[in-house]
């Protein structure tokens, strides 16, 4: 039986969990055990019947509840003091057919659906103060990690068979009924998807074997056959072209060049070094640029020998690998390449075909190698083996192995891959990040706060205020932080854990808010308030991070480079990975924050710079607003998540829908995409295509509902017709189910406009927030009206 283990240091009795090392006693840090023993029959159905019922429904509901967590958390409810003592109200008490759904819901009645829903969400928290809940959703993590460790031969160190029956059932529950595989768990079959998950299930021991015991389904003959009826994975994109030659299964010749000596361009009027980029991007193409350089290409074995049989139509030895450079499956090609990168390319590729074969080219190959190795010890050090996301986590332990194979920096990776793994009733899955745990808590204090009922829920909230205190970054990383490229981080906060450690500008604005909101409440609530100088540390990080040129706010760092840059991204399936661009949800969540920290601290130093930066933010935000009144989300789905920002955002900077022919816009926008049920419900393909999309069968979905919810809350729709809000909020309610949770519909979260990423918690947070926002911004609103009667709309 899975266990999740939060705040655990790990098994100290491994050779490389001695090197595991923290600086805050691993606060969030996630591991998931398997123990068989002391494990009950009935304990066993009931997570067999949890898995089978997602295998049942698998194609119809790709995404998993995240069941396992919830149940453990679940059955622990009494011991920890978290019972549920609220139920929801019956549907009778609130859509009653003798009333309208236009009209206003009883606060008794919506107060016991936020009582129920804390109750059950407060069960799901941690002792240390964050709600753990799954991260995963792409698909070609999970293959990243098997192919490294496969290369370095700690497949069986590191994954126990357990492990491997989990990862398996993964893949196999998300294959689609064509037989491929997507870019992530609900997207249509790729070259890239299939050809990944095909090699790792292979690399874990299925055979396409029809008459293999172990694939009794015919998962990997059906993968195998979507494939090679496209002409083989000569067309795999080019981050598939880059694990198939690291295990050995495709030529580099085959790539297009990666050269480590970008590293040793000049920085300074060069829009292209790649100190320039997205630190996403810079921090993959690091590692890439080793690896290629150095050519690193595991051992032969067996199972890759048979791979290269299996992968291609033609002989192996008879492939124009040059030729296929450029191939991409049309199934996977988002951001086609400009002709101008293609010549770029092939020019680069010839002339690096004549330096590296002369001394002086090889020598300089050497450097370069040398100093992409240590920029990738650097990030490895500050981040305490964690690493800014999974696909840099394996390529930079492969880069250490590659380096020295019995090294401490090897060992060291090992410890901390299985903060990645996440365990659901879907099986093992890599998640997108170490996890959302401070961005979650962030929010879920907010949401808490936001009911009016914050007063019951003190052991909670002092719970979250510890987790927020010791997930505040402390200090910048060592040494010069322009040589390593790396932004302010002292004042920070996280998207996950301090040991993780990169700063952004929205989780840091979060962070913010949440810890005014809880200092609000007062120290016998909510616990000891974090010092205004640390407050103000944060301020200073949010004023840092907003762009001189656009006045927006960009994710990690400032904007470094131009847009132009886009022309040279190599990775055909994402799109907007080179430089890091303002957004709409990083700029009002900073505006937010400055915001609300100004009216806190009237006297801070700091309220004269956040006077002339909110100006440049409300800028900002009117410039990239569309003509139809919508922000375009690039962190959720999408046009009612980056509306609900960018209303916000207006109005924290003094925006009324009175006075701001934009806010009316928005507004105008949300209520245009009402559904009749009085929900909101929104497809991940509004990321895709950057036009709204109806979720198909016209469901609601209660994040969707959530976000467009609050918006129009915080535009005052409330003061001007207020059945629309009464509508979304009986929407709401009825998807409650009957033990306070909601439930987990389609996918929310994306990333780089083409692969969605799962918000596990976002079901609870969001209806919580936006019926409290309901509860004490209009319901009390009307209850204000109705006892002062005609004097006050007088």
């Amino acid at each position: 039986m899975w266990k999740l283990r939060c705040s655990f240091p790990g098994d100290r009795s491994s050779p490389w969990g001695q090197d595991v090392f923290s600086l805050n006693g691993h606060a969030g840090r996630h591991i998931w055990e398997h123990n068989s023993m002391n494990v009950s029959n009935e304990d066993t159905a009931v997570i067999e019947r949890l898995r089978e019922h997602f295998e049942l429904n698998r194609h119809n509901q790709t995404h998993s509840s995240d069941a396992l967590v919830r149940l453990q958390y679940e059955v622990l409810r009494e011991a920890r003091g978290r019972a549920m003592k609220t139920a929801p109200p019956p549907r009778s008490a609130y859509d009653p057919s003798s009333r309208t759904t236009e009209s206003p819901l009883s606060q008794d009645i919506v107060n016991q659906a936020l009582r129920a829903g804390i109750d059950y969400y407060q069960g799901l928290q941690d002792d240390d103060g964050h709600w753990p809940g799954d991260y995963g959703g792409p698909m070609f993590l999970m293959p990243g990690l098997i192919i490294a460790l496969y290369v370095t031969n700690k497949l069986d160190h590191v994954l126990s068979e357990p492990h491997k029956v989990e990862i398996r059932r993964y893949l196999r529950n998300h294959q689609n009924e064509d037989g491929g595989f997507g870019l992530h768990i609900e997207g249509h079959s790729t070259m890239f998807g299939t050809v990944l998950c095909y090699v790792a299930m292979r690399l874990l021991g299925i055979s396409p074997d029809t008459s293999s015991p172990v694939d009794n389904d015919n998962s990997m003959v059906d993968a195998l056959s979507w494939i090679r009826a496209r002409g083989g994975a000569v067309s795999v994109p080019s981050w598939g072209k880059f694990y198939l030659c690291v295990l050995g299964v495709y030529e580099w010749d085959g790539l297009n060049p990666v050269p480590p000596e970008c590293w040793l361009l000049p920085y300074t009027l060069n829009p292209l070094h790649p100190g320039r980029f997205w630190c996403h991007c810079r921090m993959v193409y690091l590692p890439m640029s080793y690896l290629y350089g150095t050519r690193a290409t595991a051992q032969p074995t067996e199972i890759t020998e048979h791979l290269r049989k299996e992968l291609y139509i033609d002989d192996y030895e008879c492939i124009d690998w040059i030729k296929t450079r450029n191939w991409c499956a049309e199934e996977d090609l988002y951001y086609p390449h400009p002709w101008i990168q293609d010549l770029i390319w092939s020019g680069l590729s010839k002339v690096e075909q004549v330096i590296v074969k002369t001394s002086p080219g090889t020598w300089l190959r050497g450097i370069a190698c040398k100093l992409a190795m240590e920029h990738i010890h650097y990030e490895d050090e500050n981040t305490r083996y964690i690493d800014i996301g999974p696909v840099n986590k394996v390529l930079n332990m492969l880069c250490c192995w590659f380096e020295n194979p019995e090294g401490v920096a090897h060992f060291k990776h090992l410890s901390r891959l299985h903060d990645y793994l996440w365990v659901a009733e879907d099986g093992m899955k890599m998640q997108g990040y170490n996890g959302s745990q401070l961005w979650d808590c962030a929010f879920a204090v907010q949401a808490i706060v936001a009911t009016g009922l914050a007063a019951e829920y003190g052991d909670c909230l002092r719970a979250a205020h510890r987790y927020l205190d010791q997930t505040q970054v402390q200090a910048d990383c060592p040494g010069e932080l322009m040589k390593w490229h790396r932004h302010i981080s002292k004042g920070a906060w996280p998207f996950s854990t301090r040991d993780h450690g990169w700063p952004i500008s929205d989780c840091s604005s979060e962070g913010l808010k949440a810890v005014i909101e809880l200092g609000k409440l007062g120290p016998a609530l909510t616990g000891p308030p974090i010092p205004v100088s640390r407050l103000e540390d944060c301020v200073n990080v949010i004023l840092s991070y907003q762009n001189v040129g656009t006045g927006g706010w960009a994710t990690y760092e400032n904007t470094r480079s131009y847009p132009w840059v886009e022309i040279v991204n190599p990775a055909e399936t994402f799109g907007d990975i080179m430089i890091d661009y303002s957004y709409v949800e990083c700029s009002s969540a900073s505006l937010q924050a400055l915001a609300n920290f100004r009216v806190q601290y009237p006297h801070s130093q700091y309220n004269d710079r956040i006077e002339k930066s909110l100006t440049a933010g409300r800028k900002f935000l009117l410039s990239i607003q569309r003509s139809d009144g919508s922000w375009y989300g690039s962190w959720a789905i999408c046009f009612t998540y980056g509306t609900w920002f960018g209303i916000k955002g207006l109005v924290a900077t003094g925006s009324t829908y009175e006075t701001c022919s934009c806010l009316r816009k928005a507004v105008r926008f949300l209520l245009s995409k009402q559904m009749a049920c009085g929900g909101w419900g929104e497809s991940y393909l509004s990321s895709q295509k950057k036009k709204y999309i109806q979720l198909e069968g016209n469901e609601p979905h209660v994040v969707n509902t959530a976000w467009a919810l609050l918006g129009l809350i915080s535009s005052g729709q409330a003061t001007r017709d207020a059945s629309p809000l009464h509508r979304a909020a009986r929407s709401l309610m009825r998807m409650q189910q009957s033990n306070g949770d909601w439930p987990q519909q389609s996918i929310m979260g994306v990333f780089n406009k083409n692969c969605m990423i799962t918000y596990a918690n976002y079901r609870n947070i969001f209806p919580l927030w936006a019926l409290g926002d309901y509860a004490t911004s209009v319901l009390s609103m009307k209850h204000e009206d109705d006892k002062h009667g005609p004097e006050r709309n007088h």
